[in-house]
């Protein structure tokens, strides 16, 4: 297999060109990930994280494969972080090269120290894979080892290095230049060339003693006379002519030989280099996924291989869901806590849930949750939770309370609205919709009303969706919105209670049940004293 041919992220070629041409490819943007806590805690620097995203599930079962071998041999990990700082050299070294217009012996010595990166970046490859060849499962990394393997073992790579070795040490060794000088009859310089290139420096003679005995010692590397005294009274310009001319010299000596020399360059090494160059995206994505991962799995967190169903299943079903972005916050010895939630078709389940609680109850928490652990699987990554069988969607889409620099425009009703429309525009029955505390900008009796007119109209879609809301009246008019989509081939909507245990206290455990916002209100002004007993006690007082 040719190094080019291979991918981290991608099982074929064809795989990788039809993502690139926006195949199997979900609408998850940035600010979706923004919104859901995503970038928080993995956001790659290289490329856009949504531009990773993907449907294909042989492409989701191949990350899987990758990230669980990172998982298992910490010594990938270390291998991928010594090469990434070579491959900088590499291309940092392209820059300079391509700012000096690649002409010159500079250029030509560059290449020979691009081949040597790059020879650095097989050794690297070939000492890390070979101590955990054995232990290796997935089809990437076991893709990649034989590849290497083939390559570093290769007749073609030997001769490299030895070519390498042998044109290092005659470059790299040279320590001086002789230059003739031809005079015309009134000792004034008519000619000047470079007579060769020595493997020692010269040594600096008793000038003057030697010029008035002429006592000239027969040593071709001892100096019998200064020609210019390198930086003492000369201008600016008079270095630079110097150093141009000489440079003119040099590279005239040099062009024919390291020319064919940069041909072996261009038509081996270059092709492996742009291809090693063209991995750091992916060996960035991959790093720091498994950085995030292995973070979870320190904390105790548990991560589960995705069973992964058609898209067209449109389930989501997860035992023991945690939301790792809150996870990583908590302080160390506390944990989150875990819930099910079941998005299908049965009878026994729903497509649509409505969530109520109290304030601070859990509700934007698992809400985000579901989407953290929809985009992990369409990420490649193992799942935030103890199990999870789910479908890939074609798109997130997310509205939840804009931000306080907002203030202005939060209290227009039309811009929620708007917001809204937009979803509309783009879901389908395949996508997954979030809505966290939508409508908050204006009174219950009327975002009620709208809110189950958008309820309804995701019925219709069929959609998977979680609203969480603060609406109890909008819970209470599930069984009429079900009634009225069923007549029309609408999904079925239930509801959500985020629990409260005695005096106030959350117990952050959502439950599928019919809400009481009476009882919300009770507990929460008895927690405050804000009951009439304890208002008439304070009054007294």
């Amino acid at each position: 297999m040719k190094l080019e041919n291979f991918s981290l992220l991608y099982p074929d070629a064809q795989t990788q060109q039809e993502h690139l041409g926006g195949v199997h490819v979900p609408d998850i943007d940035m600010y979706t990930l923004q919104e859901l806590g995503m970038l928080e805690i993995f956001n790659p620097k290289s490329r856009p994280l949504s531009e990773f995203f993907t449907t294909d599930p042989a492409v989701i079962a191949y990350r899987n494969e990758t990230f669980a071998d990172m998982l298992a041999n910490p010594t990938l990990t270390e291998t991928l972080q010594r090469l990434v700082p070579v491959l900088q050299d590499i291309t940092e070294l392209r820059r300079l090269e391509s700012d000096s217009g690649g002409e010159d012996t500079a250029s030509y010595l560059s290449s020979m120290t691009e081949i040597e990166l790059y020879i650095t970046c097989v050794d690297i490859l070939h000492r890390g894979m070979s101590q955990v060849r054995d232990n290796l499962r997935g089809t990437a990394f076991r893709r990649l080892c034989d590849c290497v393997t083939e390559l570093a073992e290769s007749d073609y790579y030997a001769e490299l290095n030895k070519k390498l070795n042998e044109l290092t040490q005659r470059v790299r060794e040279i320590r001086s230049v002789t230059i003739g000088v031809n005079l015309d009859a009134q000792l004034r310089p008519a000619q000047a060339g470079v007579l060769s290139i020595n493997a020692q420096p010269f040594k600096s003679g008793e000038v003057l003693e030697k010029i008035l005995r002429l006592n000239f010692k027969d040593d071709a590397y001892t100096c019998i006379a200064n020609l210019v005294p390198f930086g003492k009274k000369q201008s600016e310009n008079q270095k630079t002519a110097l150093s141009l001319a000489f440079n003119a010299a040099i590279n005239d000596v040099y062009r024919s030989s390291l020319r064919s020399w940069k041909k072996i360059v261009q038509s081996y090494v270059l092709e492996n280099t742009d291809f090693l160059l063209g991995l750091m995206p992916e060996i960035e994505f991959i790093v720091k996924g498994t950085r995030l991962q292995e973070t979870l799995k320190a904390r105790g967190c548990p991560l589960c291989a995705p069973v992964l169903c058609p898209m067209e299943a449109r389930i989501f079903r997860a035992e023991g869901l945690y939301n790792p972005a809150v996870a990583l916050k908590l302080p160390e010895g506390e944990t989150i806590v875990p819930n099910s939630i079941a998005f299908d078709s049965t009878p026994e389940n729903a497509m649509i849930y409505v969530l109520t609680g109290p304030n601070r109850g859990g509700k934007s928490v698992i809400t985000c949750a579901i989407g953290l652990c929809q985009v992990m699987l369409q990420l490649g990554m193992y799942l935030p939770a103890a199990s999870c069988e789910i479908s890939p969607a074609d798109g997130i889409y997310t509205h939840f309370p804009t931000g306080a620099d907002d203030t202005i425009d939060k209290g227009r009703l039309g811009e929620e609205c708007a917001r809204l429309g937009e979803i509309f525009d783009a879901v389908t029955g395949d996508s997954l919709v979030l809505l966290d505390e939508s409508l908050s900008s204006t009174g219950s009796y009327e975002a009620s009303y709208i809110a189950a007119e958008v309820l309804a109209g995701l019925s219709q879609v069929g959609c998977r969706c979680l609203f969480s809301t603060h609406l109890h009246e909008l819970a209470a008019e599930v069984d009429r919105i079900n009634a009225q989509s069923a007549a029309s081939g609408g999904v079925r909507i239930d509801t959500l209670v985020a629990g409260i245990e005695g005096e106030g206290k959350r117990s952050f455990i959502i439950s599928r049940a019919k809400p009481d916002g009476r009882s919300y209100a009770r507990d929460i002004a008895e927690r405050y004293g804000l009951t009439y007993d304890k208002i008439m006690e304070k009054i007294r007082h």
